[in-house]
């Protein structure tokens, strides 16, 4: 596989092994590093890409994998998971303050979640994978992983709705 190639390969996902690096890493530099040697590795086993049913199931998995590394890390010790990849929406300014103030509070309610529901949410909801490649990248079957995803929206939901019913009740 020449480099031509290898570009024409990864282009399509190489955002999202740097958005699921960011997930997990926080930093934007850190993720940029981890993005980078994701992509030094897949380069490194180029030839070998073609055995793969999904190189992008692969980068992930390589992603998560190293992300989570870094987090056990010395270095890491004082990183935290967070999403930053919101955009506001065009509605009025209150709107977006509120979409704002929302997205702070699920945000916050992320970060208590076990790891594997986190990453099962990112990837399903933000990434827009399907189950199955969830699972093989998570490692799972598709049913442990419906299930995660399930009890996550659920926490979420419900922390969600008691943040809201409280602001409303002392309004």
């Amino acid at each position: 596989m020449n480099q031509a190639e290898f570009i024409k390969t990864i282009s399509p996902f190489k955002d999202r092994v740097f958005r699921l690096a960011k997930r997990l890493l926080v930093s934007t530099e850190e993720a940029e590093d981890a993005t980078q040697e994701v992509l030094v590795k897949l380069w490194n086993n180029r030839e070998k890409l073609a055995t793969y049913s999904s190189v992008e199931a692969l980068a992930m998995t390589i992603t998560k994998n190293y992300s989570l590394d870094r987090l056990k890390s010395k270095q890491a010790s004082e990183m935290r998971i967070v999403h930053s990849n919101y955009s506001d929406r065009q509605a009025g300014l209150q709107q977006q303050a509120e979409d704002r103030d929302s997205w702070s509070w699920a945000e916050k309610i992320m970060q208590t979640l076990p790891e594997q529901q986190k990453l099962i949410l990112q990837m399903r909801d933000i990434e827009q994978y399907e189950f199955e490649e969830i699972a093989k990248i998570m490692d799972m079957n598709e049913t442990a992983v419906r299930v995660a995803l399930s009890r996550a929206r659920k926490t979420l939901r419900e922390e969600l709705t008691k943040t809201h019913s409280y602001g409303i009740k002392n309004n």
